[in-house]
């Protein structure tokens, strides 16, 4: 029987996330009647800040918006500004920029993954606690770094640098790789596979449970092809709603306690990212990564919020997988970047960031940037980590303090939220 117990508790720091967040929460007569999820990092600005400046300048000031997930802020903005000229990049570029994406999926999920939740599983503090002499753990902590390396090998070939990158550009590339540097990649690619699926195998092992049925899952949906970079936008609900209208689907929410607004999405709380890419599209996953986790696809669909971890692991395959794909068929030689046209436009760029769907807009005027507005992922899910958070601690509400606090920093890791994406666009109203 749940005790009639109250207390107060707070969170200040949750660590092993990317960003600042706190939590706070009332426990009244066995019942939360308070709890706020707080995104405190401080405003950053950015969306002021490219105000007046040229296009070829803007998608390089916007991917400072995050250190870790800059690639996707990069090719966001340059897909809006394209968009808004109506540039149509070519074949090559789109396979590139496909690339770039891959090693960006790759070094960003290895990071969520073995580095801020894979010490929960093993009841670890950190990854530096691992104990070298447990054979599971000694090759996870060595499995860490080779998997992380990789990604980063993609986005220094592809981007020329492994975050902010360099090459990528409004209309093309700036430079591509010889062919010597993108065949060296290919045995690094086949070599990693059996790390991942070490990995991929450890989190359909996990036990976590946080069953979430209320939420509305979206992604970008490109049919027959498992898309970061196109498509509209397919909801678990059935509703397919064109990229450049997302805009209109989203209904901002004021968090008053929080430096990032909330979402809602056609009127209902969302979770954005792996676990709704694979709740939608897992049929369009790489054959090979397919047939190598043929034995897991039947968990998705999944509404336990914990499976964001597995479906991270599988993206980490299916990028591999993709990755090798393309360099094994194809060649790439040097474009000249196209040229807009027109130096007047609104437009829209929706790319799927490893934290999920992330939505730019820009207004052009003789070609400098006069409006613009982000939205990342973390905000969209924002609402939705804090009623799971309340579901949580009413579900442990007897569990003793210290206890709670782990499972409360669980639940918020399984988004793998990025405090810093979400805090940068916002005017809070305070009262």
């Amino acid at each position: 029987k749940m005790h009639k117990i109250s207390f107060d508790l707070s969170l200040d720091d949750i660590s092993k996330i990317e960003g600042n967040a706190a939590v706070n929460v009332t426990v009244r007569d066995g019942k939360v009647s308070d709890l706020r999820f707080q995104v405190t990092g401080y405003r950053r600005f950015y969306t002021q800040a490219v105000q007046g400046k040229p296009i070829a300048a803007v998608p390089q000031h916007l991917a400072r918006i995050c250190g870790t997930c800059s690639n996707a802020h990069l090719l966001c903005s340059i897909q809006s500004i394209e968009h808004a000229l109506k540039v149509v990049p070519s074949e090559q570029t789109k396979l590139l920029r496909r690339l770039v994406v891959d090693g960006l999926m790759i070094r960003d999920h290895a990071l969520h993954l073995y580095v801020f939740s894979l010490p929960d599983l093993f009841e670890k503090d950190s990854l530096l606690d691992f104990d070298e002499q447990d054979k599971t753990q000694h090759q996870l902590l060595h499995d860490t770094f080779d998997v992380k390396s990789i990604g980063n090998d993609l986005s220094n070939a592809f981007g020329g640098r492994s975050v902010h990158a360099i090459y990528p550009t409004i209309g093309g590339f700036l430079q591509i790789p010889s062919t010597q540097d993108t065949q060296s990649l290919l045995p690094k690619l086949a070599n990693i596979r059996e790390a991942v699926l070490r990995l991929i195998d450890v989190f359909a092992a996990c036990a976590f449970h946080q069953e979430d049925r209320d939420t509305i899952f979206f992604a970008l949906d490109a049919k027959d092809q498992y898309s970061f970079l196109e498509g509209n936008l397919a909801t678990s609900d059935g509703t397919i709603v064109p990229a450049p209208e997302f805009r209109k689907h989203l209904e901002r929410v004021v968090i008053p306690y929080s430096q990032a607004s909330g979402f809602s999405f056609i009127g209902k709380r969302p979770m954005v990212g792996a676990l709704a890419r694979m709740n939608l599209h897992a049929h369009s996953l790489h054959p090979k990564t397919k047939e190598s986790v043929k034995n897991l696809l039947n968990k998705f669909p999944s509404s336990n919020i914990f499976d964001n971890n597995l479906a991270q692991a599988i993206e980490i395959l299916h990028c591999v997988d993709e990755a090798y794909d393309i360099l094994n068929s194809h060649s790439f030689h040097l474009e000249t970047p196209i040229k807009p046209e027109i130096l007047d436009g609104i437009g829209i760029g929706v790319v799927e960031a490893p934290r999920g769907t992330l939505y730019h807009q820009v207004t052009v005027e003789k070609a400098k940037v006069t409006a613009s507005e982000v939205i990342v992922p973390t905000g969209q899910n924002q609402i939705s980590i804090e009623q799971n958070l309340k579901n949580c601690v009413e579900q442990h509400i007897d569990m003793e303090k210290k206890k709670l606090e782990l499972e409360m920093e669980k639940v918020v890791r399984a988004y793998d939220p990025c405090m810093s994406c979400a805090t940068h666009f916002l005017k809070v109203k305070w009262k």
